[in-house]
């Protein structure tokens, strides 16, 4: 097992919000990065959405034009698992479905060297369960990025049941490199983040339905009562409503009827009205 010190290569499985995030800011820490994605255009995708948000960071004088193009130059795209070979650590950060992660995890047995630790970016899903479909448990870890990657300061650190004292250590260390601050959570669904969070954002929308307040109301009331930066609708919108009935389903499977989800919710899935990515979700969006 490396220490953060030995990481040369990183590899990134999802180009898409998540993992385009991911591999940006590991990037921009120094690492080189191989992110990899099903199709070409996905991969292509991941690449430009990295590239803007550079030069967002680049207008806003977070980073020079030179900085910027560096990191993009140590990313290198592909749809072939065998180029993370190299790879010191790989993030997976593919869709919430665990037989999808469990054959991932299994293909990155396979492929990467035997000290290579395997993480997840999972929110909700369980590490000790992603880590059985491998040879190396001890060696699998949850890091669980907050979105948008390249804004947000946090990282949560998820403990699986045979995860290596010293795998935790690392996964801390290779966060904290990415200059971001981690907090710890043991396996249970949700951990710390999304086992609170998705239950907020889901009273929020059953107050919406029945008829507690306006969603503007809503939003202000806890905006100004509790001083969080979103109300609970807005957010909703912002994460992805398909994302937050997702998380909510599995803390509903796995803890019982308190996490059921709101009707509107799941209504709102179901009619395509997914938040700020579609356009429409609780609010309008250009």
């Amino acid at each position: 097992m490396p220490a953060v010190d030995d990481i040369e290569t990183v590899g990134v499985v999802g180009a898409g919000t998540m993992g385009s995030g991911i591999a940006q800011v590991a990037a921009t820490a120094g690492y080189d990065v191989v992110m990899r994605d099903v199709e070409p255009a996905l991969v292509d995708d991941g690449r430009e959405r990295i590239a803007g948000s550079l030069d967002r960071l680049v207008s806003n004088d977070a980073l020079t034009r030179g900085e910027a193009d560096a990191t993009l130059d140590r990313i290198a795209g592909t749809t072939d698992l065998d180029e993370f070979a190299p790879a010191d650590l790989v993030v997976e950060a593919v869709v919430e479905d665990m037989s999808i992660k469990q054959d991932v995890f299994a293909d990155l047995d396979a492929v990467t060297p035997d000290h290579a630790v395997l993480a997840t970016n999972t929110s909700t899903l369980s590490i000790t369960t992603i880590a059985a479909a491998t040879d190396r448990p001890e060696q699998v870890v949850g890091v669980h990025f907050m979105n948008p990657v390249p804004v947000m300061d946090g990282v949560e650190v998820v403990v699986g049941e045979k995860t290596a004292p010293g795998v935790v250590e690392l996964a801390h260390a290779f966060a904290e490199s990415l200059e971001k601050e981690t907090w710890e959570a043991d396996d249970k669904p949700g951990f710390v983040s999304n086992r609170i969070l998705m239950p907020w954002i889901n009273e929020g929308v059953r107050a919406l339905d029945e008829g507690v307040a306006t969603k503007d109301d809503i939003d202000r009331g806890m905006k100004l009562g509790t001083n969080v930066p979103m109300g609970p609708l807005e957010l909703a919108d912002h994460i992805g409503l398909d994302v937050c009935l997702d998380a909510t389903e599995t803390l509903h499977e796995e803890l019982g009827e308190r996490f059921r989800p709101a009707y509107l919710l799941r209504r709102k899935v179901e009619a395509g009205d997914l938040g700020k990515k579609t356009g429409t979700g609780f609010y309008e969006y250009e």
